[in-house]
């Protein structure tokens, strides 16, 4: 047998129609195209006419072809570069407050209660089995403090086979009593997290760095964490420039710094695998600073709007070549799903082209959306060489979208009026959810598969 035989067990080959996105083009859609996927990795892309010589040279029998039926088609499985599985448990709810008066009243409590790995467990394992079905093949995740359960939710994402960045949050300063660290436990336990983390050795679940935000983070404890960033190569997340108020109190705790991402740079925590999440009150210079950083914005649309926090401006982030994914922010952000994020991306861009009133300002449009959450995504967590759109030699991260299932919340028609095919894919967009997602990949593994409306 040839050793470019395709497993099924670890890949398949499958033909119909796919869509995905590169860096020069926000949408590309190819239909009658066949992808083969061998040990997670996609070994080919060809035209459907392509299948004879194909099967041969990687040893498959034709009959074992994945044929999409109607209205079925692969995109790249969705990527949330900003999602908090400690605030799941909210989610939905005490969305009645700004940011810092939210995060007092409802967020410091709830994470404290992690200190209770058995139920940590519960709700952890029940956000990433959300995220997963809401087709989210890679997420970026807070945690809490508590390192042990940031380890339970470490277990449980290898287990079901997502992807993930996962953070144990650090604070040191301005934060309740039961819910605080001191600057030495902070980074002794983000390192003892580091080591078990390497020690467990999973496929595909990092380490991130996380100092919570400034607020609640000395710089000292910035240092530090930076330092061991750079010990251990890790990538770093964290909020900035989300909230006036926010931005008005880390003036007044760092007066030596020139601005709040001056805080960032000066404690070694700006660099070129730092996920900024918000970045909404950035002015030019900081945001020059975040290019020659070469660092990563994660917009989170819903809660920027539901905390009444603000508006970023995405269209000036792109033109200034910054990296720049989506992000749920669950539980300031309502929805799990990445297409709420895709939706709200759409929806305050437009508002904020009404604000300006300036013909020359072009909204974010949908196409653009869906590839922050796709390949943009990949990008912001320096992972756009291994997943974000289908290219040989990435790992197949995939959802099987099917707009024809019997429950689709939405319809499509074929008679006197007749969709075409970007009207469906719109659809999908707009109008769909996790009923529509039939299958999810991650690496070639199907983790999720959904039959008769029941998940399996």
């Amino acid at each position: 047998m040839s050793n470019n035989n395709i497993d099924l067990d670890s890949g398949g080959v499958f033909c119909g129609t796919v869509v995905h996105s590169t860096r020069t083009t926000p949408l590309v859609v190819m239909h009658d195209v066949i992808i083969g996927v061998q040990d997670g990795k996609i070994v080919f892309i060809a035209e459907k006419g392509e299948l004879p010589n194909l099967s041969v040279q990687y040893a498959f029998n034709s009959k074992e072809v994945r044929y999409l039926s109607k209205g079925q088609f692969l995109i790249p499985g969705f990527v949330d570069t900003h999602i908090h599985a400690s605030q799941y448990v909210l989610a939905g709810t005490a969305l009645d407050l700004p940011l810092l008066e939210w995060l007092n009243s409802y967020t410091f409590p709830t994470e404290a209660k992690y200190r209770d790995t058995n139920f940590a467990a519960k709700v952890y394992a029940k956000a990433v089995e959300r995220t997963v079905k809401c087709g989210t093949t890679t997420a970026c995740y807070y945690a809490t403090n508590h390192t042990d359960a940031t380890l339970v939710l470490a277990d449980i994402v290898d287990r079901v086979g997502q992807r993930a960045y996962i953070g144990k949050v650090c604070s040191d300063q301005n934060s309740p009593d039961d819910y605080i660290e001191s600057t030495s436990e902070s980074v002794a336990e983000t390192e003892r997290f580091i080591k078990q983390m390497q020690k467990g050795q999973y496929s595909r679940v990092t380490a991130v760095i996380t100092p919570r935000f400034a607020i609640s983070c000395s710089f000292e404890l910035m240092t530090k964490l930076g330092s061991l960033s750079e010990k251990y190569n890790l990538p770093i997340q964290t909020h900035i420039a989300e909230n006036k108020d926010e931005c008005a109190e880390v003036s007044q705790l760092f007066p030596a710094c020139d601005n709040y991402t001056d805080v960032y740079a000066k404690t070694k925590l700006l660099t070129k695998r730092t996920i900024l999440g918000h970045c909404i009150y950035l002015n030019d210079t900081e945001l020059k600073y975040v290019k020659d950083s070469d660092a990563a914005v994660s917009h989170c649309p819903n809660s920027n709007v539901t905390l009444k926090s603000g508006i970023l401006d995405v269209r000036n982030i792109l033109d200034r070549g910054i990296k720049i994914g989506l992000g749920t922010d669950v539980s300031g952000g309502y929805s799990p799903s990445m297409l709420d994020a895709i939706r709200h991306t759409v929806g305050v861009s437009k508002i904020l082209s009404v604000q300006k009133d300036r013909k020359d300002y072009v909204p974010i449009s949908v196409k653009e959306a869906f590839r922050m959450a796709t390949l943009g995504g990949s990008q912001v967590l320096g992972l756009d060489d291994k997943i974000g759109n289908f290219e040989v030699g990435k790992d197949f991260d995939a959802l099987l979208i099917d707009t024809e299932c019997e429950d689709s919340p939405f319809d499509t028609f074929d008679d006197k009026y007749t969709d075409q095919f970007m009207d469906i894919f719109q659809k999908f967009l707009f109008l769909g959810d996790d009923r529509n997602i039939k299958e999810v990949y991650v690496a070639g593994n199907r983790i999720w598969e959904r039959r008769h409306g029941q998940t399996k």
